[in-house]
């Protein structure tokens, strides 16, 4: 797991000098904007996402720089979606990775066009050559995350958290919730790297499948630390959750039905790496990691 750790750190340095060069900086009128994108993104975190892009690109021997733009890419979705669930309309929330939250630091409507600029932005890092050569591995990427993070994914995902604070959900509605909200872009990160490679249908599958099984994992590992975990910890306020009546795996299974939930998902993750052999030794440690994890 050390070694693990140090390896997740080393490719978080590389995805923020990444993001530091592909963000907009400058003394321009819109400034303001340009800082409260690079306050939203270059606020630190374990960079877990664009670590799946790079792991799986490893597999298929990808070239650095490329995986880099895909994992960055991703990390810009994955911000746009914290900016905008942390504002007043949304969860509400004061606190993010320790530090205010980016409508706190600036302002609501900056903190929307915040998470709108980074948004196109990820479009336009994919959509780049440098990205790939190949425009239709350019296509793919593009459609991969737009579905990933759209009405039949995170935002979907979203909206039934919503609608969920009024409303009953079952099992059943509360597993669909979660793919989509967590599920769906973790599930791209793990093929993206496939797609850049353009690896085998049965390839892509694999990795698109282990991702999902783990971003099912991460949600109820991130749902047992709001109700387990400290502020001071965590990064962010906990017991929202409870407090907002919200519909979680832990409420439903309780805290070691659902601890037992995400071993076992981990497990299934892990499975579907099988015919990887040891290239896939990071993304196998990552199952543990999930489940492990204190922040």
């Amino acid at each position: 797991m050390v070694e693990f750790k140090a390896r997740l750190a080393r490719a978080a340095e590389a995805v923020e000098r990444e993001l530091e060069s592909l963000l907009p900086t400058g003394l321009e009128l819109e400034h303001r904007l340009f800082d409260a994108m690079r306050y939203a993104v270059l606020a630190g975190g374990k960079r877990l996402r664009p670590f799946m892009v790079i792991a799986s690109g490893e597999i298929f021997d990808l070239d650095m720089a490329r995986s880099l733009r895909v994992a960055a890419a991703v990390e810009l979705m994955h911000a746009y979606s914290l900016v905008h669930d942390d504002l007043p309309c949304m969860d509400d929330d004061d606190l993010r990775r320790g530090k205010p939250t980016v409508h706190v630091q600036f302002d609501e409507a900056t903190a929307m066009l915040a998470g709108n600029a980074l948004l196109t932005l990820a479009f336009e890092v994919l959509a780049d050559r440098k990205t790939s050569p190949d425009p239709e591995v350019r296509t793919d990427l593009v459609a991969g995350l737009a579905r990933a993070a759209g009405g039949h994914g995170m935002v979907g995902g979203q909206a039934l958290d919503l609608w969920a604070e009024e409303n009953q959900l079952d099992e059943a509605g509360t597993v669909r919730m979660q793919r989509l909200k967590t599920g769906e872009m973790i599930a791209f990160a793990g093929e993206a790297g496939a797609i850049l490679a353009r690896a085998r249908p049965q390839q892509r599958q694999a990795l698109r499948m282990f991702a999902h099984d783990l971003g099912l994992a991460f949600q109820i590992a991130d749902d047992l630390l709001d109700v387990e975990g400290s502020a001071e910890t965590v990064g962010k306020a906990v017991g929202k959750d409870a407090d907002a009546g919200k519909a979680t795996i832990v409420a439903m299974l309780g805290i070691e039905g659902a601890r037992d939930r995400a071993i076992l998902l981990s497990r299934q993750a892990e499975a579907h790496l099988a015919n990887f052999g040891e290239k896939a030794n990071s993304l196998r440690a990552m199952c543990e990691f999930v489940i492990s994890r204190s922040n």
